[in-house]
């Protein structure tokens, strides 16, 4: 890989979302990011927030893309990626003390197997009282929630017929089930949504 990865979606999100988590995450220590991706969100999120250790993670295709940004920062803040596949034992210290956890358009990419497997992890490796934020489209009662959702949906699916927009209640579900509560759910510009759940 020669090129920096680059994500327009990330560079017109990151202030609305870095709006919200300034307050969720401020008394947070150590961020497990699930899905880094370019890492422009955990370079830009560590940077403004310096009190809290921002462990990057994604799949290993996209390790080396996550190494070659992180490499242009000096953040003492900002951890080296973790080879992370969420459907197997997560690579993280038995005393790495995890508690928040960030992801942002991941859950609609993911398989539904994958997305529940999301949420197992992170009931077996957030600890009580930690925050999670989830970044992302959302249907609601199985309803797009705008035309361009839905023209997204159909790309999604064309493109991976596993991948698809999850309704909001099957989140709640799966969160109910693996011990997270639901905090809030923020509207978010192009017609997304920023969850926030807690360790219960």
């Amino acid at each position: 890989m020669s090129q920096l990865p680059f994500s327009q979606s990330c560079e017109n999100n990151k202030d609305p979302i870095l709006d919200i988590i300034k307050t969720t995450f401020a008394q947070s220590t150590q961020l497990l990011e699930i899905g880094s991706g370019s890492a422009q969100h955990a370079v830009y999120f560590a940077e403004h927030l310096p009190h809290l250790v921002w462990q990057t993670s994604d799949q290993p295709a996209y390790i080396e893309g996550i190494e070659m940004r992180l490499a242009q920062t000096s953040l003492a803040n900002l951890r080296a990626p973790l080879a992370l596949d969420v459907t197997r034992p997560w690579p993280l210290p038995e005393q790495a003390n995890i508690d928040a956890i960030f992801t942002a358009n991941t859950l609609h990419i993911m398989s539904q197997q994958m997305v529940e497997a999301l949420f197992d992890g992170i009931g077996k490796h957030l600890i009580p009282t930690g925050q999670v934020c989830i970044y992302g489209p959302f249907n609601y009662g199985g309803e797009y929630s705008s035309e361009s959702n839905a023209r997204f949906d159909i790309w999604l699916k064309e493109r991976d017929p596993r991948s698809a927009i999850r309704n909001i209640e099957w989140i709640q579900t799966l969160a109910k089930m693996n011990g997270l509560k639901f905090c809030a759910d923020h509207p978010m510009p192009a017609n997304n949504r920023l969850l926030h759940l807690t360790k219960i």
